[in-house]
């Protein structure tokens, strides 16, 4: 089951993770910048932080999945340290979009505070992580960096969350306000449990 779940993250992490190019092909208005103004789209900052947002989260999504199971990063722990320090810049650029973006968020102020505390503890876990490897203490490091990716992988739990709710409800906009917390919120609690489960061991 272990295995399974792990591929499962794994595949989803992929097909998000490519999600982006998806602006390469199909018209901005068939996309989420359909839903905003006519103003923040013309807005550099907002749209530069958007696709730096997108750009960096999907390859931190694509490449951060791998750093997981001991069996890897024991036999290629030169492989590890590069993807990781990929990961590591890519979550810098891409939490920092995110909370600037938050301010902008749809569903007003309290998927805005959602998002923001999101990113915020996207770059704030990722960069302890970072000054805890330099320490040399590894199982704070891992850690850290299961909680990193929880945050990460929001953008995979998001895309899953709100078209149910949507179906459910039948209202985007309060689906959308609730997703702002459930991207994540169960993410950080896994993450908490499998770290919790692991120092006990």
């Amino acid at each position: 089951m272990k295995k399974l779940l792990f591929v499962v993250m794994g595949v989803l992490a992929l097909l998000i993770g490519a999600y982006p190019l998806i602006y390469a092909f199909v018209e901005s208005k068939n996309t989420f910048l359909g839903s905003k103004s006519p103003e923040l789209l013309h807005s550099m900052i907002w749209t530069t932080a958007f696709f730096a947002h997108i750009t960096f989260g999907g390859l931190a999504l694509f490449i951060g999945w791998r750093q997981f199971g001991s069996s890897f990063r024991n036999k290629y722990l030169k492989i590890h340290r590069i993807i990781g320090t990929f990961y590591i810049i890519a979550v810098m650029i891409s939490s920092v979009s995110a909370v600037y973006m938050g301010f902008y968020a749809n569903g007003g102020l309290v998927s805005a505070i959602g998002f923001i505390c999101l990113g915020l503890i996207w770059f704030i876990t990722t960069l302890a992580a970072l000054v805890e490897i330099r320490k040399g203490d590894i199982i704070r490091h891992q850690q850290l960096m299961t909680y990193s990716y929880a945050c990460t992988f929001a953008a995979v739990t998001l895309r899953l969350w709100f078209p149910l709710l949507k179906n459910i409800t039948g209202n985007p906009t309060d689906s959308y306000i609730a997703v702002a917390w459930l991207c994540w919120v169960p993410n950080v609690l896994i993450a908490y449990l499998i770290n919790r489960k692991v120092a006990v061991a």
